[in-house]
């Protein structure tokens, strides 16, 4: 299905460039040395030849047509950093031309529309002090082994927000499939593998949205309904929007998707609004978990692009007990040193009232965790905290080392199923070969600090080494 929808779009995308630009080339046309005359996999190989050895460059035409940027400079070199722009969740960055070139969609049609298909394969390796488990730690968490953490596939259409005329769509399909595949899991969404399994591998519809872009709000707007990663935060599942290869604490218990509709306003080059309404988090819309809940966002990015501020309240609703229905309150900074240097930081606060004790009469939802309530208590409300920092130090155009230290209190042990606070350090080196392979080696020390909640309930302390590789498609 998903393949049958993206050759609709894109032979409805080629007809249009073909009738706008008569006999030119698009803006996205391919790079020159690609020849029109090579078959599929010989483009393809083409393109990883080019870009490995460095002498691939972008098309003249490319250069002429392509829309200046429309806002703030971006503070940051991607790559090697995830992103160039201090990243906001439930939207495109407002008033950035889309000039990625993918080299799937190279070998298709030489790069001619504006629908694209790519994604990345992800093996991961880790050794580590825990015998069975690395939980809570995510995405390495089975110890000791070698994974496909991910094999995506993104289907992709972005709306031209740059231009100021019209009203432009976009949309958005993601199929996930490996080990990752449980952190990324919505209660209604094919979930049975998961929560009621709890197999090892497993296949998740991770993102499934419209974007509608309407220029004529201030200086644009963009509303996205659908299925999207929760809005607030650095760190997202997918592999390649990431500091780090491994996951802070924090990260791996806060909520992964909502379902809903969110707008994201550009007030001007400086103040970013947002509101939303969704079914809760990681629940589909026609489960009994689902319910209204609200999402509000507000940032600031400085003249000088240097600092960034963007907090949320997300998933806002009564916050009675229900699938991961978590009443979130979060906050990131960013702050950028000097050209080579920068930092990230978030923090955040969440909670669900009514949880059911452990050991009481009240059976929690299948695939989540009872709080250790008070005695007598058959249910109580189950608060955590946490703080994450990255320190980022851009080596290169192909090289940048990140230092990670996280602290995470589970007060009521609702969320890894142990009452305890953990601290986290990792550091972590990036090396990219040409833009499509990046390897991330990193060794990580974490500590449960006040009961032994690491290796099924073994350890105090957890220190692992690991690495992944992303193949780019």
């Amino acid at each position: 299905m998903l393949l049958l929808v993206c050759v609709v779009f894109l032979r409805c995308d080629l007809a249009r460039g073909q009738q706008a630009n008569g006999s030119d080339p698009p803006p996205d046309a391919p790079k020159p040395g690609i020849a029109k005359e090579k078959g599929f996999f010989g483009r393809w190989a083409e393109f990883y030849r080019q870009d490995w050895r460095g002498t691939a460059t972008s098309s003249p035409v490319a250069s002429l047509s392509t829309p200046e940027r429309r806002g703030l400079p971006s503070p940051l070199d991607s790559p090697p950093f995830p992103n160039s722009d201090w990243s906001y969740g439930g939207s495109p960055v407002i008033g950035e031309p889309d000039t990625n070139s993918y080299p799937l969609m190279t070998a298709i049609n030489q790069a001619r529309t504006r629908t694209k298909l790519y994604g990345w394969i992800d093996p991961t390796l880790n050794f580590s002090t825990s015998a069975v488990s690395n939980a809570p730690e995510a995405n390495d968490v089975y110890a000791n082994r070698f994974e496909l953490n991910q094999l995506v596939l993104y289907a992709e259409r972005l709306p031209d927000s740059v231009q100021r005329d019209h009203v432009d769509w976009g949309y958005h399909l993601t199929a996930l499939y490996g080990t990752d595949y449980r952190f990324t899991t919505g209660k209604g969404y094919l979930s049975g593998a998961w929560v009621n399994d709890h197999d090892e591998y497993g296949f998740d519809p991770t993102l499934e949205y419209v974007d509608i872009y309407v220029p004529q709000v201030a200086q644009g707007m963009n509303v996205r309904v659908g299925r999207f990663i929760s809005v607030p935060g650095i760190e997202a599942q997918l592999a390649p929007n990431n500091y780090i290869f491994s996951h802070s604490l924090l990260y791996a218990i806060d909520p992964f998707t909502d379902t809903g509709l969110i707008a994201t306003v550009k007030l001007n080059e400086q103040w970013l609004v947002q509101l939303g309404i969704t079914g809760g988090h990681d629940v589909a819309l026609w489960t009994t978990d689902a319910k209204p809940s609200g999402t509000a966002c507000l940032g600031y990015t400085t003249k000088s692009v240097n600092d960034n501020v963007y907090a949320c309240a997300n998933g806002i609703n009564d916050g009675k007990y229900a699938y991961n229905n978590l009443q979130q309150y979060d906050g990131t900074w960013y702050h950028k040193f000097s050209k080579t240097v920068h930092m990230a930081t978030e923090a955040w606060y969440m909670y669900e009232r009514d949880v059911p004790a452990l050991g009481g009469n009240i059976h929690p939802e299948t695939g989540a965790n009872a709080a250790y309530c008070l005695p007598g208590q058959q249910r109580c409300t189950a608060p955590e905290y946490a703080v994450v920092d990255f320190l980022q130090k851009e080596l290169s155009a192909h090289d940048f080392l990140s230092f990670r230290s996280d602290f995470l209190d589970d007060k009521k042990g609702q969320r890894t199923g142990y009452e305890t606070k953990y601290s986290e350090n990792t550091i972590m080196w990036c090396h990219w070969i040409g833009t499509t392979v990046q390897l991330r080696p990193e060794l990580r020390f974490e500590r449960a600090w006040n009961v032994t909640a690491y290796d099924n309930g073994r350890r105090h302390n957890q220190l692992t080494a690991a690495s992944d590789l992303i193949f780019h498609f």
